[in-house]
């Protein structure tokens, strides 16, 4: 497969074969990826958005594997944003589906691999079907001890933030925390992440370089690293090469070395 990394951001030359990286050293604890590109992916081969949609649980499939036999501790992927409900409905109608049918092909595995499934977002305006299968998931892996598989399912960072601001509102009110307590951990404390560490990486596909309103504080220290290949094509090689671009930065936050 051809593709092209964006190496303004990759910080990483080209390898040839990338699945020969050897990585032994400096994982990222948390990896997250904004999964782009299926729509694009499906209309380029003349088929329908949803196909695109379809051949993406592949690419999870293959990279949450990656994650696991690399030690990666939290893989948190961008499943569907607060934004994503402006789209055609008979798209988002299949894309709530696909918990269901992610369900039924890869808990076995999951349980097999000791992958906890958490996810963060808003459970409200969500069909019943997808709720459930979303809870299935959480009760079937609840007692797994390995890596931590985060779906972002209906989630929007800004909507977070409001949400942990008028939490710690309600707490100040109520006199059960005080105004010059609200730090920076307190704030992390109200947050959906607040039992995850921030992550250390964070990978879009499609070529778009964006947040798209995903982990804005949580990704305030993270390295970036983008491609133009489209998330169907995305496999384990590249997160590999994702993975040995990251050991290749220095993470000064903000302090020399």
């Amino acid at each position: 497969m051809i593709h092209k990394v964006s190496r303004l951001f990759s910080g990483v030359k080209p390898r040839g074969d990338k699945g020969s990286v050897e990585l032994s050293r400096n994982i990222p604890r948390h990896v997250a990826i904004i999964m782009d590109g299926n729509g694009r992916w499906a209309k380029k081969r003349g088929l329908p958005r949803v196909a695109g949609h379809r051949e993406g649980m592949k690419a999870i499939r293959r990279v949450t594997r990656a994650a696991d036999e690399l030690g990666v501790e939290v893989l948190t992927l961008y499943a569907f944003s607060t934004e994503n409900w402006k789209r055609p409905s008979d798209e988002v109608s299949y894309i709530m589906k696909l918990p269901v049918d992610f369900l039924e092909t890869e808990l076995p595995e999951l349980i097999q691999r000791n992958v906890r499934v958490m996810t963060i977002g808003s459970e409200e305006g969500l069909p019943s079907h997808t709720v459930e299968a979303v809870h299935k998931f959480k009760n079937e892996t609840r007692h797994n001890t390995g890596m931590i598989l985060n779906f972002a399912l209906n989630y929007g960072s800004r909507s977070e933030i409001v949400q942990a601001v008028q939490s710690l509102m309600d707490q100040v009110e109520k006199g059960t925390l005080k105004r010059d307590d609200i730090t920076e951990e307190t704030f992390n404390q109200a947050l959906f992440t607040c039992a995850l560490p921030d992550p250390d990486l964070l990978i879009r596909t499609s070529g778009e370089i964006r947040l798209s309103n995903f982990m804005l504080w949580q990704l305030a220290y993270a390295e970036m690293w983008f491609t133009d290949v489209m998330w169907p094509d995305f496999n384990e090689a590249l997160f590999k090469e994702a993975i040995a671009a990251y050991q290749q930065r220095s993470r000064r936050y903000g302090s020399v070395e």
